[in-house]
């Protein structure tokens, strides 16, 4: 008996390159598709979600675009795409200070 087939592994990987490369991710939609001009109406919040927050810039256009409340559950995973996204903010600075 098989459990997961083929196509089951598929969002599994989607979310793994998404989570490794959100910029990446973020300028390939941005240039290929409408996906980022409907969750965001101007071009500046995107544009500083690339540079601070890529996972909750994605996070968020993917909760509007599949027209999820952002409420209970969603509200959380959107949370926890910024404290991600804080980690790696600030995850340099911890470890250039524990050199000296």
């Amino acid at each position: 008996m098989q459990f997961c087939d083929n196509a089951g592994n598929m969002p599994c990987l989607l979310l793994l390159i998404v989570l490794a490369f959100p910029r990446l991710i973020l300028a390939w939609l941005f240039f290929t598709s409408n996906y980022l001009q409907h969750a965001y109406h101007s071009l500046l919040l995107p544009l500083l979600g690339f540079v601070f927050l890529p996972l909750t810039t994605l996070t968020y256009a993917w909760l509007l675009n599949s027209h999820r409340p952002l409420e209970g559950t969603n509200l959380l995973i959107l949370v926890i795409a910024a404290v991600i996204d804080a980690g790696g903010l600030s995850g340099g600075e911890w470890h250039r200070r524990s050199r000296y």
